[in-house]
């Protein structure tokens, strides 16, 4: 009985569980499902994968995880607001009424049609940002005028930084303007943000190298080709020189006919590294890059004098179009 006591009253959970604990015991939840559940729930995938693989919980040990993990943040509204959008109903945005709010001007979504990108200027405040910043920088044990500080174990040789709930980043994702946007792009307002982790790309130096990432999909390139967002948030200014994200613009309106020209026995990432060129999207801080996911992307070279220090977040409807087979 203990495996199927309940009190967050949501059988996609309960379903969830049962296919990561057997394999097989149930019918898999749909791939945007899965998304949603988890970003309603304020659940990292990953951190939530490995508690499930490495503790096997029974389903009455998850979900007091689930409330250990939000620290009391999950109310009943919220709670209420997805169960309803499982249950198939239309809600509206999290964080309320998006008509007064600035979004994305006609320039910027004639941008974002061209090139697949955009870059929503002020997201949040300068002051929201440098606090996200500090909190970065906090728990790296860093100092940011200490430049020998950002070499320090704690980050290692990569650029992700695993602060998932720190106030200042938990509240960017409510930041109204982020919501707005996303809206604007998806068509629609029934949105839950992931719960990504921060990144700090200092100079490269001898011993530290850049570790990538280098230019990748994040997607499957097999078809349907699908719209998804990804998005990063500077929360310092950077320059095209400064570790700044790199994509490929325009690619999201090519990518079919360029996959025709990939020679056969050669895999499109290995044909995008050798042919594909990325272009470094300089911003300021407080300003948020949001991409179609069907651009090649990646991080670039530190080559400035300041690190860049970064949020990762996405948007993503209840329920959207996705490509089922894997194609890399």
């Amino acid at each position: 009985m203990v495996d199927t006591v309940t009190s967050l009253e949501i059988d996609e959970l309960h379903t969830y569980w049962a296919c990561q604990r057997a394999p097989g015991s149930a019918a898999p939840l749909p791939q945007d499902i899965q998304k949603t559940l988890l970003a309603g729930l304020r659940l990292n995938v990953l951190e939530t994968l490995r508690y499930l693989n490495y503790e096997k919980p029974s389903y009455a040990q998850f979900e007091a995880w689930i409330r250990e993990r939000n620290d009391g943040e999950l109310t009943d509204a919220s709670l209420d607001r997805l169960r309803r959008a499982l249950a198939g109903e239309r809600v509206g945005s999290e964080v309320g009424s998006l008509d007064h709010v600035e979004g994305l001007s006609k320039d910027d979504l004639a941008h974002w049609d061209e090139h697949g990108y955009v870059i929503l200027r002020q997201a949040i405040s300068a002051e929201a940002a440098r606090n996200a910043e500090m909190a970065i920088y906090d728990h790296l044990g860093m100092n940011p005028d200490d430049s020998e500080s950002w070499y320090r174990e704690s980050l290692g040789h990569s650029i992700w930084v695993p602060l998932l709930r720190h106030p200042a980043l938990v509240a960017n994702r409510s930041a109204p303007r982020i919501h707005k946007a996303h809206a604007q792009l998806w068509g629609r307002e029934d949105l839950w943000v992931t719960i990504d982790q921060g990144g700090l790309n200092p100079p490269e130096r001898e011993d530290w190298p850049f570790p990538g990432p280098h230019l990748h999909w994040d997607a499957t390139l097999a078809e349907p080709h699908c719209l998804e967002l990804q998005g990063i948030l500077y929360l310092a200014d950077v320059e095209e020189d400064q570790g700044a994200f790199s994509c490929v613009p325009g690619m999201h309106r090519t990518l079919k006919q360029w996959l025709s020209t990939v020679p056969a026995g050669v895999s499109a990432q290995q044909h995008a590294h050798r042919t594909l060129t990325m272009k470094p999207i300089a911003a300021k801080r407080g300003d948020m890059i949001i991409w179609h996911h069907l651009l090649p992307h990646g991080s670039s070279p530190n080559r400035a004098q300041r690190p860049r220090v970064a949020q990762y977040m996405s948007l993503r409807p209840t329920r959207f179009a996705y490509a089922d087979k894997w194609t890399s």
